[in-house]
């Protein structure tokens, strides 16, 4: 049977996960641009020893297979999550984020999803996520063009 688990984040997940969000796949459903290595590793170093970041390896029969994470932004916590690809349409992402949300009792819980990526609002809304509005994201350091999000919002457990 397939199994999916969360454990904490070690330096040998670091190239595996560099790779997942090189994908172009991946770059192009979650509209954030990739980076590079040296780029990847030190925006890694700054979440992995920031208290306030709560962040899992998910592993999939002992393989990693991506991220899941907690994080502050604009004075609202946020998750958010990277799954590798070969994992997709698995049920990989949903199973990872509903063991991440017995981790972390802090609610309300906002995500926000690329509105062409209609598999990543699924995941949110099998996981309790009510969309709770829609919004124009304009370009920044994170992608090149206008993105349009679909703000979703966990109140309760």
């Amino acid at each position: 049977m397939d199994k999916v688990r969360l454990r904490e984040v070690i330096e040998d997940d670091l190239p595996i996960l560099f790779e997942y969000q090189r994908d172009p796949e991946a770059v192009l459903m979650s509209a954030l641009n990739a980076r590079d290595w040296d780029a990847f590793t030190t925006h890694f170093a700054k979440i992995l020893i920031d208290e306030t970041v709560v962040i899992r390896t998910v592993l999939f029969n002992g393989e990693v297979a991506g991220t899941v994470t907690s994080f502050d932004r604009e004075g609202v916590r946020e998750v958010g999550y990277l799954i590798g690809k070969a994992y997709w349409g698995r049920g990989v992402a949903t199973a990872a984020l509903r063991e991440f949300l017995r981790l972390t009792s802090v609610r309300p819980l906002r995500a926000i999803v690329a509105k062409h990526n209609p598999a990543s609002v699924r995941v949110l809304e099998k996981n309790g996520f009510a969309i709770t509005g829609y919004r124009t994201a304009p370009p920044d350091d994170r992608w090149a063009e206008e993105v349009e999000e679909v703000l979703m919002r966990l109140e309760g457990p």
